[in-house]
């Protein structure tokens, strides 16, 4: 049986009660991808360009510090990872986690939460930094619940 990680970014907190209640239903191991330095509320106003996230996602090269801590993909088949959606695509710290690990031969599974927009190019954006492995466009959940979880895992 293959062995699964739910690694998920929050930046509000929203993400990481869905992240949770994946790892739970699916009985997976659950890893947080935490920035170094925590995003503020004025870091993530979308509306100012030059705050801090208006900032990285305009450029697409910035790779933002993660926290310390080790995420061990070597002991997984399959790693799920969930983040919000920022400017029709996942935050660029998700390719700082895809970076620093090896994911040739894994499975990745998405999922984002979102205030209104899908996932737009964001495998085309994840994709060149980890070119080995399997992306699966996985699901918005946004107002979910443990039922539409448990159906959504089954799917897997």
């Amino acid at each position: 049986m293959s062995k699964t990680l739910v690694a998920y970014f929050s930046a509000s907190g929203v993400t990481e009660k869905v992240a949770e209640m994946i790892a739970e239903v699916s009985g997976s191991d659950l890893y947080e991808i935490a920035p170094k330095v925590p995003y503020t509320t004025a870091d993530l106003n979308w509306m100012d360009k030059k705050s801090r996230s208006s900032v990285e996602m305009a450029d697409k090269s910035i790779r933002p510090k993660m926290a310390e801590g080790d995420a061990a993909i070597e002991n997984y088949d399959t790693v799920v990872i969930g983040f919000p959606i920022w400017w029709y695509v996942a935050p660029t710290i998700i390719n700082t986690f895809l970076e620093k690990y090896d994911f040739s031969g894994k499975k990745i599974i998405l999922f984002a939460t979102s205030g209104g927009s899908g996932f737009g190019n964001t495998i085309k954006e994840l994709q060149p930094s980890a070119p080995q492995a399997q992306f699966v466009e996985g699901k918005l959940l946004n107002h979910v619940n443990k039922k539409s979880i448990e159906e959504w895992v089954k799917t897997w």
